[in-house]
């Protein structure tokens, strides 16, 4: 098979609030020997608000991410789910708009740019598992782990709305989604099914509702801790600094202690790897993370 090249889209938080997500894709991507080009001059990609108040920026803004990508001639990764939503969401409606496309393109070119729609836009995780396959990162372990019962969260943005995501993102569903899972047995840990594991972890209300937040992040925590899990795993930065950083306000609404490590997902493929804990930077986490010690 040869060689997997990408162009990595990083967004923001992993370049910033989660350095050690970008740090851990780095790492995997190597270990597993995955070319991928940092996209170094594109931008936010507006987080879910900036759609609210100005579509139209919001939409050039991100085509004007995945002309990088077409620019090299490569597919586009993406690390952060809300990044995922935007970006493919930008995708979607300009490759069955031309109206909107071209207008779109008006603005781009003000920067010497043009939207072709000729890459694809998918998160890591369908291209770790699409295009490079279990079997392919199950040959590569090196530690397995053994006896662990990790919990994945997909979080909302990822696998919503339901046709983009059987357009970029493996035909996940979005009721019952099971990539995460999969890994998780080809790593060899024990998968924990519960209700909450595509739920919202409430990151996008925190600000307005903290209450909520806290009450939706409980929600999640609690089920997967109730149904044996031991460590969660989740493939957004932002699921991952509300449920990292938080669980004291989490601990405080719930009324009942909530105390878990929560992996980025190339953290929890790094370490079945081989990878040590420094280089897939688990220092940064805020909830101890001490059974990689």
């Amino acid at each position: 098979m040869a060689k997997l090249k990408y162009a990595l889209y990083t967004g923001c938080t992993a370049r910033e609030s989660t350095p050690e997500l970008l740090k851990s894709t780095l790492a995997i991507a190597k270990a597993l020997d995955i070319e991928l080009v940092l996209l170094d001059e594109a931008s936010c990609c507006g987080a879910s608000h900036l759609q609210d108040f100005d579509d139209m920026l919001s939409l050039t803004l991100n085509a004007r991410n995945i002309c990088y990508a077409e620019k090299l001639g490569l597919t586009m990764v993406t690390i952060c789910n809300t990044c995922q939503l935007n970006t493919a969401m930008t995708k979607h409606r300009l490759d069955h708009d031309e109206n909107l496309k071209a207008e779109v393109n008006s603005k781009l070119g003000e920067v010497g740019l043009e939207y072709q729609g000729s890459s694809e836009v998918k998160h890591f995780l369908y291209a770790l598992i699409d295009d490079l396959g279990l079997d392919a990162i199950k040959e590569k372990v090196v530690n397995p782990l053994s006896d662990r019962h990790i919990a994945a969260f997909y979080g909302c943005h990822n696998i919503r709305p339901e046709e983009l995501a059987h357009e970029s993102n493996g035909g996940e569903s979005s009721y019952n989604p099971t990539s995460i899972d999969r890994l998780i047995l080809a790593l060899g840990a024990q998968n924990v099914e519960y209700e909450h594991k595509n739920k919202c972890c409430g990151f996008h209300v925190e600000l307005q509702n903290p209450k909520t937040a806290n009450k939706l992040s409980a929600d999640a925590m609690l089920d997967a801790i109730d149904q044996g899990a031991e460590v969660m795993v989740t493939p957004c930065p932002l699921c991952h600094l509300r449920m990292d950083v938080q669980q004291h306000g989490i601990s405080k609404e719930a009324g009942r202690d909530v105390h878990i490590p929560v992996l980025h997902l190339p953290q929890m493929i790094g370490l079945a790897l081989g990878i040590s804990p420094t280089e897939l930077g688990i220092e940064h986490h805020v909830t101890d993370v001490a059974f990689v010690e």
